[in-house]
C-alpha cells in the first residue's frame, strides 16, 4: 500500500509539473537556441545584402528594404507619433542608408541597429524641427507682424488672373506650383493640401513658402 501510495504520489507531481507553471516548462531551450539561430543568420544576411548596396546593387537595397522597413517604421511612429511624418522619415532614414552604405562597420554591430540607429536621430531630429516650427508660428501669430510673405499672399490673391502671375507661376517647380495654386487658386488651407497631396504638413508648408519666395522675385520684389 504504501508503495501505491507513493506511485500515486509521483504520478499527481509529475502532472502537476507538465500541466501547470513549473520551471521546466517555462524555460524552453531548443525554441530559444532557434529564436538565436535564425537571429544570427538574418544577421548575416543583412550585412551580406548591405556590403552588396554599398557596390550600388539596387536588388540587395530592395530586399534590405523589404525586410527592415517594417521595424523601422514601427520605431520611428513610435517617436513621432504622426503616420504622415514616420512615413516620410522612414523613407528618409532608406534614402540615407543608401547614401552611406559604405559607412556601415558590422564590427560596430548588426545591419538593424544601424538603421535603427540612423531612425531614432532622424525621428529626434524631425520632432526639434517640428517643435521649433510650431514655437515660430506661435511667436507670429502673437505678435501680428505682417512679414514680406504676407506681402507675396496679398499681391498673388489681388493679381492672381493676370498674365504676369501665371507667367511667373511657370518659374517654380511641378511641385510648387501645384501647392501653390491648390492654396491660392482653390482656397484650400495647408492641411487640406497636405492631405490631398497625401505629404506632411510641414513639406507643403516649405514648399508653398518656396513657391512664394520665387513668384516674389519674379513680380519684382514686392
Amino acid at each position: 500500500m504504501h508503495a501505491t501510495v507513493v506511485l500515486d504520489e509521483a504520478r499527481r507531481v509529475s502532472v502537476t509539473n507538465h500541466e501547470g507553471n513549473s520551471p521546466a516548462e517555462d524555460v524552453c531551450p531548443a525554441d530559444a537556441t532557434g529564436a538565436r539561430t535564425a537571429r544570427a543568420t538574418e544577421s548575416e544576411e543583412l550585412s551580406d545584402a548591405m556590403a552588396r548596396v554599398a557596390n550600388g546593387d539596387a536588388e540587395a537595397f530592395a530586399e534590405l528594404y523589404d525586410r527592415t522597413s517594417a521595424r523601422v517604421h514601427g520605431m520611428v511612429l513610435r517617436v513621432l507619433r504622426d503616420p504622415g511624418y514616420a512615413e516620410e522619415t522612414t523613407q528618409e532614414v532608406f534614402l540615407q542608408a543608401w547614401r552611406t552604405a559604405s559607412n556601415f562597420d558590422p564590427a560596430r554591430g548588426s545591419v538593424l541597429s544601424w538603421l535603427m540607429t540612423l531612425a531614432h536621430r532622424r525621428a529626434v531630429d524631425r520632432v526639434r524641427s517640428e517643435q521649433a516650427g510650431t514655437d515660430r508660428e506661435a511667436l507670429y501669430e502673437n505678435t501680428n507682424i505682417a512679414g514680406p510673405f504676407d506681402h507675396v499672399t496679398e499681391e498673388v490673391t489681388r493679381r492672381l488672373e493676370h498674365q504676369s502671375v501665371l507667367a511667373c507661376l511657370d518659374s517654380l517647380t511641378d511641385m510648387q506650383r501645384e501647392s501653390v495654386a491648390m492654396a491660392y487658386y482653390d482656397g484650400r488651407t495647408y492641411r487640406e493640401v497636405a492631405s490631398q497631396l497625401g505629404v506632411a504638413l510641414s513639406t507643403v508648408k516649405t514648399r508653398i513658402r518656396d513657391g512664394l519666395t520665387r513668384l516674389r522675385g519674379c513680380l519684382g520684389g514686392l
